[in-house]
């Protein structure tokens, strides 16, 4: 049976009867996995509130539950990228820990998660999930308990929401019709100082767009950490003090765009952070005969930057989060590097400035109807 939410029409992708049945069987796995451990389980506001209940039915064992909530904001501006955890008040210091998640696409808010609660000293971080989307999964950690791995695909019920409605539907439904009806590529520069909601903005683009993350920390790890040829080049300038030349680097972009073939368009993540990389940029793309469709740079003053970045510091256990001398002399060098970038893009029509301050949906907006004018 298909339903309708909005403006959207959804179909039934898995049942109450298969929801309920996976669920008992990580109950039991859990079970087994924790026995003999003292376990807190954290669920994740506000999705996993069905899967939390239901799951800690099935976990025979003696346990504290509690939810948690990542906020992304404080007081009344958008903090963006800058996230503390609402409600944490178990101890869990020398605990077994069980996140309890209902679905982890990318994995940033997740990623995020770990760091956080590893500065608090559990005895172990394990994450159950309901749902995992491989596809669109960006980082190595593991993922203990998966009830199913699910395509790329937008999905409601059971806990997930489409604009705040369908959390209370007891099966779980995907879209019957394509999210994605335009099927140009999107190519987009994202730039924004420390503290701007570069991070915030990527999950709910690419959740939106279909869009694949491009961050070049993300490359250098992954070939550092595969040692291809790439990442062996990379390692020996790296080794000698060198900065890694040009060409490597749009090596490596070069190699996730191929592995991407599917792909519907990029979210460039800090890069380019010079006029050269930005002319190399174009020219590679253009070999796949594809182009940067625009730079869209958060624009977010100084005095907040720096609020935003040591309120973070209180959570992300990142020493330069907490020193306002580093903090003064990221937000410098960040802006030393980009304006010769913006001023590249901007020759030619395609840099859009957007005001970072504010609510996170009112900056989503601004954002997506840049893109929607390509």
């Amino acid at each position: 049976m298909n339903i309708n939410i909005n403006d959207k029409e959804f179909e039934i992708y898995l049942s109450a009867e298969e929801i309920n049945k996976r669920t008992a069987e990580l109950g039991k796995a859990i079970t087994h996995g924790f026995a003999g451990k003292e376990l807190v389980v954290l669920g994740i506001l506000n999705g996993s509130f069905m899967f939390m209940a239901d799951l800690c039915r099935y976990i025979d064992l003696p346990l504290s539950a509690t939810f948690i909530k990542i906020n992304s904001y404080s007081g009344t501006e958008s903090t963006g990228e800058v996230r503390s955890i609402l409600g944490l008040e178990e101890k869990i210091e020398g605990k077994y820990v069980l996140i309890v998640e209902d679905i982890v696409d990318t994995g940033i808010s997740m990623d995020y998660l770990l760091k956080a609660l590893s500065s608090y000293n559990p005895a172990q971080l394990s994450i159950v999930t309901l749902l995992h989307k491989p596809d669109a999964f960006q980082f190595n950690y593991v993922l203990d308990y998966v009830g199913f791995e699910i395509p790329n695909k937008f999905v409601i019920g059971y806990g997930l929401d489409y604009d705040g409605l369908g959390r209370n539907l007891p099966d779980i439904y995907q879209l019957s019709t394509p999210l994605i009806i335009d099927l140009r590529m999107y190519n987009i520069v994202l730039f924004g100082p420390p503290g701007a909601g570069k991070g915030t903005q990527s999950e709910k683009l690419i959740e939106k767009y279909g869009l694949t993350h491009l961050s070049t920390g993300d490359l250098f790890r992954k070939h550092l950490g595969e040692g291809t040829q790439l990442g062996q080049l990379a390692k020996k300038y790296m080794n000698e003090g060198r900065l890694v030349p040009d060409e490597v680097v749009i090596g490596m972009v070069e190699d996730k765009i191929n592995e991407t073939q599917d792909a519907h368009g990029f979210i460039f993540d800090g890069f380019p952070r010079t006029t050269a990389q930005a002319e190399a940029l174009d020219k590679m793309l253009s070999h796949h005969k594809l182009e940067i469709n625009g730079m869209i740079a958060l624009d977010v003053p100084e005095d907040v930057l720096r609020t935003r970045i040591k309120e973070r510091g209180k959570t992300s256990n990142r020493v330069d989060d907490q020193d306002d001398e580093k903090i003064n002399t990221r937000i410098k060098v960040y802006l030393g590097e980009t304006l010769p970038v913006a001023d590249y893009y901007a020759s030619q029509s395609k840099l859009q400035k957007i005001n970072g301050v504010g609510e996170i949906d009112q900056i989503f907006k601004d954002i997506t109807s840049v893109i929607d004018s390509y």
